[in-house]
């Protein structure tokens, strides 16, 4: 059995997971994310502290930010501004005495959608997670590519048009439009014009994002997650109209792109981090 975490500004979720991947509780509550160091320390420790048993052998953890992923040292945690250096691994291993593997969470997602996701396992993938930011992950003969700092594949923060690709491929494009993603999609679904006309302009801009991605990795799968990724059917045919533009139309054919609607795919992810069970 192992305990998977995946640490958000906005939520914090500590699930037990069973071999072969089977969730089997998950304990979710909203983040402290403003509190000191030590207070969301303490939420963790009272979440696993409910969940912890003798059949427990590993803790794996996914979180927004740079990761020394040896020493299991987290740096400036995205959404959390009191974790700037927490040194994850050693704090749970000696309250908890058992393995303790730490990962940036995006990673995380590509671990679990490529392990358990729709045709898996992929032994090679790209994973770009939608939803409050773009976060991407790279999977090269079944196993991460992570960079120096866990960081490699992060394309949200590449300069795109006036911004970057996070701007115009995250919530932070519907803001921009006065109105959200998930009422964008419930609008569009019903038929607004309006609401279609902005699914139809973050389509494209999706599509620009697939065309970075393949020029940059020439991946057999991008595999796209994260919150935005449920309204695929609403923007696929203006990235796909985007996509079908690429200079080399062999690489479009054998392109397999689609979205994952694998529940708990970074809890999945996070439980892999100690190795397969």
């Amino acid at each position: 059995m192992r305990i998977a975490i995946d640490l958000g500004g906005t939520n914090v979720r500590v699930a037990s997971v069973a071999p072969g991947g089977k969730v089997v509780r998950v304990l979710v509550e909203p983040s402290l994310s403003t509190g000191s160091e030590g207070e969301v320390l303490e939420q963790l420790y009272r979440l696993i502290d409910d969940l912890m048993s003798p059949e427990v052998d590993g803790i794996g953890i996914g979180v927004p930010s740079v990761v020394d992923t040896e020493q299991g040292i987290v740096y400036n945690v995205v959404g959390i501004p009191s974790w700037k250096e927490v040194h994850l691994k050693d704090l749970l291993e000696k309250r908890y005495h058992v393995r303790v593997a730490v990962d940036n969470d995006c990673n995380c997602f590509a671990l679990g959608v490529t392990r358990f996701g729709k045709d898996g396992p992929h032994k090679e993938a790209f994973c770009a997670t939608l939803g409050t930011g773009v976060g991407g992950s790279l999977v090269v003969d079944g196993h991460l590519y992570r960079g120096r700092n866990a960081g490699a594949g992060e394309i949200g923060s590449i300069p795109y048009l006036d911004k970057d690709y996070e701007y115009y491929c995250s919530s932070r494009f519907f803001v921009g439009k006065g109105t959200t993603g998930k009422d964008t999609a419930i609008a569009a679904a019903g038929g607004d014009p309006k609401a279609l006309a902005i699914m139809d302009e973050f389509g494209s801009h999706i599509g620009k994002l697939v065309q970075m991605i393949m020029f940059a990795y020439d991946p057999s799968v991008i595999i796209l997650g994260g919150s935005i990724a449920k309204a695929f059917p609403l923007y696929s045919e203006p990235m796909w109209r985007v996509i079908n533009e690429f200079p080399y139309p062999k690489s479009v054919e054998n392109l397999n792109l689609y979205a994952t609607y694998l529940e708990h795919p970074g809890i999945l992810g996070a439980a892999l981090l100690c190795g397969e069970f």
